[in-house]
């Protein structure tokens, strides 16, 4: 054979063979491909059984990872043979090698060395992120840290927990909610309240939720956290998450009665002291009834209420439900002012497809049922002679004649009051995982809220049912928010890089609707405020009806690096577009950005390890806005019916003219704030961790409405963008285990902020104005028309403004100066909240507690009281006899008083009975709330209404008096 041929032969064979073997490898590693791929899911729970969110799942060797979901499950495709690794930061990391039998993987993470508060899940608008990730400032509350008791607002459950945020409850009325501001106020005319997001429904009314069905609260207070929800982000956000359904079964009941009664009244001439004045001035005009009453006693009771709450869960892994039903009776420390409130949740979860899609649906509601009182019967209180008894000789209510002199438990006994408040909020949410690092959540929500409110003051009232001949009342409004929010997530981890972004889509429709009716002139009372057509008086302006509707388009965004976790940064944008804004400023922009380093995992911190963690400082700027300054139709040119009416002579009749009441602005927009804040975060001793912040921010275009010329305008007035108002401020919380083993543990948080506010301008070249007046004193005698207060550049909303008290002259009538100045201000300096828990064995105890200091109030209701000409018709407090004022009442800074106080809010002692292992227990415990505050405040209470420009800071006789409210509960758990 030819040696060539025999070479081209063999090379040919030797290529087919190649070939072939190529075919057959690219074959087999197909094959094995396919065979050595493989589903796997799986649940990540904590020690106590709950799935634990973000927990990274990750493919060693590969960049192949997911993160849990909120309830700790993940589905990853990986290869058979490989091993996954489970980590989260705080816990020990585990390790699962896949083999063709595994499907499902259940894991116990048991914790590490760092604490806890370190790595929480923390809501951040639209997603979560491990807390030890944030680049913003957020404060989370869990449940076992909210506040307990006679909550009857929900807003009340973060007094005193979180830094910068202001929860004020001025009255003990059990039917009153609570004010919410966080890091100052941020507006003249439009709400400082926080936005409120429920299970992610944003906007709604905190008492849709009761107490017992939240699981945590994250409050997100800096720009660069908040500008993600846009024109509704300026005053922060309160993010409160659900309890719901989890693995297994368990029925949890709680329970409690109380007693309260009030626990400071004003100290007012008894029956026996008013003689005796009487006597040693020989007072000859004294009228003297012969009875002792106490006033503002006969208008009080013993408060006796209930709460009784019951809970069902039931889950497995792939769906369950929990559901929650509770009713709340609360009588009120005064007469006829009781509260009854039953409500309802129930949340249901379901996984699809192999857990690739996952069903949410939760419908919260509740009925409130009270009755109004008349607060002014409180000024009566404090006003009647206390000889005068409450019946005369024949049973009647006595009735003496005299200015505001009416008998307060005749106004309280010969009228009825009743509202009914529905709440209702539904939604339904759906998650579907695309891909491994994909995820698409459709949000739809709908929230109803109505209130009806009727009243009737028979022929016989003294207070408008004797003048009017009976009078009748009945009012509804509603309104009705429908949502829809779409967002695509995408979350990979790559090597020691971590990278989340998120694009959304909102859409926002709310209605509002509503009427009344009023008449008088009732031949008879049998009807009550049931048939208003029978009363024969009709005025104009008796009915009356309304509906409005406003819209919200929004798109928004976020991103998030993490590099090794100490490099992080985060940027959000939202474009919000309102129908209430002005047509050359129909759509707004909101960017935040933010980063944070966690210097503690840094090599040259090696020497800090044994004392300090996360030491981490963040830096932040964003921008956010406040559209509730303007409400529907703001911007437009509105006719309304006047007074003037004009003659149509193709009916021969004279008709009501309608004329302009609004003038249209193009212009109106939003609020504007622009904030940057600065924070540091730090652990020490693995015992004790703690956050500081120091934050700048200005409000730009606030809302007010200015005088306008007529011409060119058709309406003297106008609502205009115009001024600006800063709020600088720092805040400190800390957190810590000072003993935790297991016979005995002490733990204490404690937070501290300061906030300095400030008037910047209030004119521009267009509207103009040196001052805005606010807390009027019309209605004190001899003050009409007067001011207390005024809003100017350079000094805080709140700035009292009048003559400076210098002494009494020999008279004693006052000296005052010539000139008005400030002479004192509403603000406070500093805003503090402490609780301590401790247990031993199955015994606990704890207490909370806040306190607000540097503020200043006007005691009107003193200014009232301390006149020589009241008596001996009106009483007087004790302390005036003696006082030497010899004075009519004047405004002045003698009134203005240091209201500083702190306050123990709850004390609570509590024993717990185990059962089994499986986590049935009883508990039973004993509760006083608002049991000492301290202060030099000679008012009922120091805390007052400090915000809007009516009457912030000012005492004015609505002293409805705060309960000091004793409990006993039980808490059962059943658990299977």
């Amino acid at each position: 054979m030819n040696s060539k041929n025999t070479k081209a032969g063999l090379h040919k064979v030797l290529v087919n063979k190649s070939l072939v073997l190529t075919f057959v490898m690219l074959f087999l590693s197909v094959v094995a491909f396919a065979q050595g791929k493989k589903q796997v899911s799986g649940t990540i729970n904590d020690n106590t059984g709950m799935g634990m969110p973000g927990v990274s799942v990750i493919e060693v060797g590969t960049t192949n990872s997911v993160a849990t979901d909120i309830d700790g499950k993940f589905v990853i495709t990986a290869t058979v043979g490989s091993t996954l690794e489970i980590s989260f930061i705080g816990y020990e990391t585990q390790s699962v090698t896949v083999t063709e039998n595994t499907s499902n993987i259940e894991l116990t993470l048991q914790e590490g060395a760092l604490m806890l508060d370190a790595v929480e899940l923390v809501s951040v608008g639209y997603g979560t992120m491990r807390k030890q990730d944030l680049t913003g400032a957020i404060s989370t509350v869990g449940e076992k840290d909210l506040v307990k008791g006679n909550v009857t607002s929900t807003e009340r459950v973060l007094q005193g927990k979180v830094a910068g945020l202001a929860v004020v409850q001025d009255t003990g009325d059990p039917s009153s909610g609570s004010s919410l501001r966080l890091r100052g106020g941020t507006s003249l005319t439009a709400s400082n309240s926080p936005l409120i997001v429920v299970d992610g429904v944003a906007g709604v009314d905190i008492n849709v939720v009761q107490p017992s069905d939240i699981k945590s609260i994250d409050v997100l207070k800096d720009a660069s956290a908040t500008a993600i929800y846009g024109s509704r982000g300026a005053n922060g956000v309160i993010i409160i998450t659900t309890k719901s359904g989890k693995k297994g079964l368990s029925v949890v009941y709680n329970g409690f009665t109380s007693v309260g009664k009030a626990s400071n009244n004003l100290d007012l001439l008894s029956a026996n002291q008013w003689r005796a004045y009487v006597r040693d001035n020989n007072l000859m005009d004294a009228v003297d009834y012969g009875a002792d009453t106490n006033w503002q006693k006969e208008i009080q009771q013993t408060a006796y209420s209930q709460n009784h709450s019951l809970s069902i869960n039931s889950g497995s892994e792939d769906g369950g439900l929990r559901a929650s039903l509770q009713y709340f009776d609360n009588e009120g420390i005064i007469k006829r002012s009781g509260m009854e409130r039953l409500s309802g949740n129930i949340s249901v979860y379901q996984y699809a497809l192999d857990k690739a899609i996952k069903f949410d649906m939760g419908l919260m509601a509740n009925i409130d049922k009270w009755h109004p009182v008349d607060y002014r019967i409180f000024e009566r209180s404090f006003n009647l002679n206390p000889t005068i008894p409450v019946y005369d000789e024949n049973g009647d209510f006595t009735s003496v004649g005299g200015t505001l002199y009416e008998n307060p438990v005749e106004i309280l006994t010969n009228r009825t009051a009743d509202s009914k408040r529905h709440r209702l909020l539904g939604y339904f949410k759906t998650e579907v995982n695309l891909f491994n690092d994909f995820k698409a959540v459709v949000n739809t929500s709908l929230e109803h809220n109505a209130l009806n409110a009727d009243q009737y003051k028979p022929s016989y009232a003294v207070l408008e049912g004797r003048t009017e001949n009976g009078y009748g009342q009945k009012t509804y409004g509603e309104y009705t928010t429908a949502q829809v929010e779409a967002y695509l997530n995408y979350n990979k981890m790559f090597g020691k890089h971590s990278v989340n972004g998120m694009l959304g889509y909102s859409y926002l429709e709310n209605v509002y609707e509503g009427f009344g009716a009023q008449r008088s002139g009732f031949e008879t009372d049998l009807f009550g405020y049931n048939n208003l057509g029978a009363g024969y008086n009709y005025r104009l302006g008796d009915v009356y009806s309304y509906k409005g509707k406003s819209n919200l388009v929004s798109f928004f965004g976020r991103a998030n690096y993490s590099y090794d976790g100490k490099y992080m940064a985060t940027a959000t944008v939202r474009r919000d577009g309102s129908s209430r804004f002005g047509a050359n400023n129909k759509w707004g922009v909101f960017p935040s950005a933010s980063v944070a380093w966690r210097i503690s995992d840094e090599n040259f911190m090696d020497w800090s390890d044994n004392w300090l963690g996360n030491l981490k400082i963040r830096a932040g700027y964003g921008v956010t806005g406040n559209q509730d300054g303007i409400g529907e139709y703001k911007s437009l040119s509105i006719l309304g019916v006047g007074q003037d009416s004009y003659y149509n002579p193709a009916t021969d009749s004279w008709s009501l003219a309608y004329s302009p009441t609004q003038n249209p602005n193009p212009d109106l927009k939003w609020e504007e704030t622009q904030q940057l804040n600065l924070g540091l975060d730090f652990t020490l001793f693995n015992r004790i961790s703690g956050s500081f912040e120091y934050y700048s921010k200005t409000t730009k275009d606030l809302l007010y409405t200015y005088q306008v010329p007529q011409p060119p305008y058709l309406v003297g007035t106008m609502l205009a963008n115009v001024g600006e108002l800063s709020n600088k401020g720092v805040e400190l919380t800390l957190s810590a285990d000072i003993i935790n083993n297991d016979k005995f543990t002490w733990s204490v948080n404690t937070n501290f902020s300061h906030n300095k506010q400030m008037i910047e301008k209030l004119s521009n070249q267009t509207y103009d104005t040196d001052v805005i007046y606010s807390g009027s004193l019309h209605g004190l005698s001899g003050m009409s028309n007067q001011f207390s207060q005024i809003i100017a550049e350079g000094y805080p909303v709140g700035t009292f403004w009048g003559k400076e008290f210098l002494g009494f002259d020999e008279n004693g009538e006052f000296i005052l100066s010539e000139e008005d100045k400030a002479i004192g201000d509403v603000q406070p300096d500093l805003i503090m909240g402490l609780s301590m828990n401790f247990t031993y064995d199955k015994f606990d105890f704890g207490f909370t507690s806040y306190g607000m200091f540097g503020q200043e109030v006007l005691n009107a209701t003193n200014m009232m009281l301390y006149t020589p000409n009241r008596l001996p018709a009106y009483n007087v407090p004790d302390d005036f006899i003696g006082s030497g004022i010899n004075s009519a009442p004047t405004f002045s800074s003698y009134w203005i008083e240091k209201a500083s106080f702190f306050r123990l809010q709850t004390v609570t002692l509590g024993y717990t009975f185990p059962f089994k292992d499986n986590g049935s227990k009883l508990r039973i415990y004993v509760l006083g709330e608002n049991l000492a505050v301290f202060t030099n405040y000679d008012g009922t209470d120091p805390e007052v209404n400090l915000t809007g420009l009516d009457n912030p800071g000012m005492d004015r006789f609505n002293n409805f008096p705060r309960p000091r409210t004793f409990s006993v509960g039980l808490n059962f758990t059943l658990s299977k």
